[in-house]
């Protein structure tokens, strides 16, 4: 072969690499999510462009263009909201003040609670219940006395209600009086913790830590090390925890290069794992079947009635099949993180729930009794450690609460309480149930036209609003002066615990009612030509963070 010969042959193998390069590198952008969510860097870059600016006074009132008498409504509206809401909470008001001086999460969350243009006003004169004193039943008291049906779910950690975990909490404590907080050793009690869970998951072998966070990592170290493979798939919205790799965009200082986001859902996703050699595992939160794609729903993001959410069961379950049969047979370890959900769905969780056997499962919350821990099942040859002919090569993991007896014993409660009939016959009709209950809420918003409509899978309901609006997040603040106590994402979840009764979610219905009517009645729901659609106030927003952009720029040149 001349010399030619042979620069025309590695042109064309070159041309012909490069093409098959860019063909791949088409097919995994088109397999992405195309917001933001679905492009973390992208997401990263716009985040530092946006401008902090603020709405007060008229402005607060008057941004979508409202008329006088409109801004007028809201303006009063507000300040009696602000005035009793203050008045019934002087101890939590002076304890909020102190919280957010000096402890950091209680100074995000008073941050974020609201979309920023509005913080300002909303923080100093709107007060959110942080501090409680009591529970009971459905409801959880204030330090200032003041009642509410809980919806917050303890972070989805209350599943069959506070007096069934302060039980579990105090007889564990005395079971364990004698062993105290040992740790290192094990009681006994773990291998029956042990027995049980793997029994529930269909999984070879376990692994205990401290957070299902922990866990999620250590799920996916290990499919790392038994892979060979560095690249970790996630979906779009998809939480798993606050570590680095798995949560990449906004939020990570550390750009997680080795995490692709992918659509959920999606046959483009499919094409992509099944062609790809360097995906050691794909992570699911069967969460996201209620909002497949988008972020975890928030009253921070909630700048228009854009919010969507919507289960189909059956669609959800033949996605996670297709996934199942895709991750099989290219060698990609499937993980389910039900840390969230855990036992909501069903005893056996999400896999008997959708029919579908993960390589690994994450559980969390609810599994603890309502104290703090992590578990990680999975398959014999995935959850090793070490390799048995190379004993330097090994993959580390360890934690100082790790099998703590309180939380073992706590667990074993737990466990043995979810063996019980009445425990059998709640997850029997558990879709039912709730369905039912989503049913009853929303005919009655829609019997008496108010713009609030709720979706749910099983007993985690969310809020969405069917009037287009920029004050959407004030909903929240009607609900805790109507006595409905929700977690500070405000009125994207709410959370049910398995212990309402239908007299209780009844309570809870005429509440949830009286809010909306005052919000109503206040004017916040009313809308000018301006701000009739969601993309007019999208464009409208768009438009104030602009100027905001340019301001910000004038003034630093």
């Amino acid at each position: 072969m001349n010399l030619d010969s042979l620069t025309l042959l590695i042109g064309a193998s070159a041309g012909a690499y490069l093409v098959l390069k860019a063909h791949r590198r088409l097919q995994l952008s088109r397999a992405k999510h195309p917001g933001l969510s679905g492009h973390v860097r992208m997401a990263k870059r716009v985040s530092k462009l946006i401008p902090h600016y603020t709405l007060e006074g008229d402005s607060f009132f008057s941004c979508d263009e409202a008329s006088d008498l409109i801004v007028e409504k809201r303006r009063k509206g507000f300040q009696d909201l602000s005035a009793r809401l203050l008045a019934r909470a002087p101890q939590g008001k002076r304890l909020l003040e102190q919280a957010i001086s000096s402890i950091s999460d209680a100074q995000f969350t008073h941050k974020y609670r609201v979309p920023f243009q509005f913080r300002n006003m909303v923080n100093e004169n709107l007060l959110p219940a942080l501090f409680l004193s009591k529970s009971e039943g459905v409801y959880v008291w204030d330090i200032d006395g003041n009642e509410y049906i809980d919806v917050t779910g303890a972070y989805g950690t209350n599943l069959l209600g506070y007096d069934t975990y302060k039980g579990f909490i105090r007889q564990a404590a005395t079971d364990m009086d004698s062993l105290g907080p040992v740790l290192g050793p094990y009681h006994p009690v773990v291998l029956d913790n042990t027995r049980r869970i793997l029994a529930l998951a269909g999984q070879d072998e376990i692994s205990y830590h401290m957070s299902g966070t922990e866990a999620v990592m250590q799920a996916v170290r290990l499919a790392q090390y038994h892979t060979g493979r560095q690249r970790i798939v996630r979906f779009a919205g998809a939480y798993h925890g606050w570590w680095g790799d798995v949560q990449p965009g906004i939020g990570n200082p550390v750009s997680a290069n080795r995490t692709l986001t992918l659509q959920e859902m999606s046959q483009r996703t499919l094409h992509v794992l099944a062609t790809r050699k360097d995906i050691a595992c794909v992570l699911v939160n069967p969460l996201q079947a209620l909002h497949p794609n988008a972020n975890a729903p928030g009253d921070s993001a909630l700048i228009s009635s854009g919010r969507k959410a919507g289960y189909d069961k059956e669609a959800y379950t033949q996605w996670l099949k297709q996934l199942r049969q895709v991750c099989t047979e290219n060698g990609i370890v499937l993980i389910l993180d039900e840390v969230f959900l855990g036992f909501r769905l069903a005893k056996g969780g999400a896999q008997d729930y959708f029919g579908v056997r993960a390589d690994m499962v994450t559980y969390g919350k609810t599994l603890g009794g309502g104290l703090p821990v992590g578990v990680l099942c999975g398959k014999a040859e995935l959850m090793k450690r070490y390799r048995a002919n190379k004993p330097a090569d090994i993959c580390f993991a360890r934690g100082t609460f790790n099998s703590h007896p309180y939380v073992m014993q706590t667990m074993n409660l737990f466990l043995k309480h979810i063996d019980g009939v009445e425990v059998e016959r709640m997850y029997q009709n558990v879709d039912t149930t709730w369905n039912t209950r989503r049913a009853t809420l929303n005919k009655r918003l829609v019997d008496l036209e108010l713009p609030v409509e709720v979706q749910n899978m099983t007993s985690i309901f969310t809020i969405l609003y069917n009037k287009p609006s920029r004050f959407n997040w004030m909903f929240q603040f009607y609900l805790l002066q109507a006595g409905v106590m929700l977690s500070w994402v405000g009125s994207g979840r709410m959370i049910f615990s398995h212990n309402y009764t239908d007299e209780d979610f009844d309570v809870l219905c005429d509440r949830f009612i009286q809010a909306a009517r005052c919000m109503q009645a206040d004017g916040w729901w009313d809308t000018s030509e301006a701000c009739n659609s969601n993309k007019k106030i999208q464009r409208r927003v768009l438009k104030e963070t602009w100027r905001a952009l340019t301001s910000s720029m004038g003034s630093i040149s």
